[in-house]
């Protein structure tokens, strides 16, 4: 008698609806960025990053990356990024986002920006130009730019990423470790990186109140950056508890709803003025 095939055992080709399904969205995902890079639809929201102690003081902000799609609706990078990280499009978006941060940077001469970026990025030539022509014009930007590159980003090429970093921080740009704790760096990677600041993936710090455990790991992550001169930042953070619970422990500074949600209108700004295209 012939053998049935497990579940497990049923090969996912292209005429399995799921894969078919999950393909052709991402199909439409990977048409909507590009129509939007090709349109410059592609704008920055923007969130603060305040001070432990004095969380009425901005220490800066973060912009993050959001596209319009044909009807309008904004779209955060959540929702495309995993789909065009490892394509041309990642880079473009890069640059749009590099662009506009750096533009932001000449406009506002107080003003501290966070833009996130790929490891990547380093080696697309178009990228590296934007970042250099725009420290010419304005060399003072340089150390009010901070570039984040997230832990997985950064362990894909850790020998590139090194070298950028030294090159960058000797010209006064700080760089930020994003999600980490969620990724695979190991310690002895923190020596080798230097980053100035990390930040504690959301997913530790979220509830954190009533989390001992994620308090314990939270602390330990918040020690070892110190431990490296680097400042930790804890994300996420969506309640007075969990900020006071952060605090204590000894995070530098925190970012989450509590303090402010992303906004394509520089929240910096008194009367909200939207500031010029890139």
């Amino acid at each position: 008698m012939r053998r049935k095939k497990k579940f497990a055992e049923v090969p996912i080709t292209a005429a399995n609806p799921l894969e078919a399904a999950v393909a052709g969205r991402d199909s439409q995902v990977m048409e909507m960025v590009a129509k939007a890079v090709q349109h410059n639809e592609v704008r920055l929201a923007y969130q603060p990053v305040v001070q432990t102690q004095n969380p009425g003081t901005v220490a800066f902000y973060e912009s993050l990356l959001r596209v319009l799609d044909a009807t309008g609706r904004v779209i955060p990078a959540g929702q495309f990024m995993p789909h065009v990280e490892m394509d041309q499009l990642g880079r473009d978006l890069d640059c749009a986002a590099l662009k506009q941060g750096l533009l932001i940077l000449s406009q506002f001469r107080d003003l501290r920006l966070s833009v996130n970026m790929s490891a990547r990025s380093i080696g697309y030539r178009k990228w590296m130009k934007i970042l250099e022509r725009g420290l010419r014009d304005n060399p003072a930007a340089a150390e009010r730019l901070i570039l984040e590159i997230s832990e997985t980003s950064a362990m894909s090429m850790p020998e590139i990423v090194t070298d950028f970093m030294a090159d960058m921080q000797a010209r006064g740009v700080a760089f930020v470790l994003d999600d980490y704790g969620a990724g695979q760096i190991a310690i002895r990677h923190f020596r080798q990186f230097m980053f100035d600041a990390v930040k504690i993936h959301g997913g530790f710090v979220r509830g954190i109140e009533q989390e001992p455990g994620n308090q314990l790991l939270v602390a330990a992550l918040i020690k070892v950056a110190h431990e490296f001169d680097m400042f930790a930042v804890a994300t996420s953070v969506e309640s007075q508890k969990d900020a006071a619970v952060l605090a204590r422990i000894g995070a530098d500074c925190l970012q989450g709803y509590h303090f402010g949600a992303p906004s394509m209108t520089p929240p910096w700004l008194p009367d909200a003025v939207e500031p010029k295209r890139a």
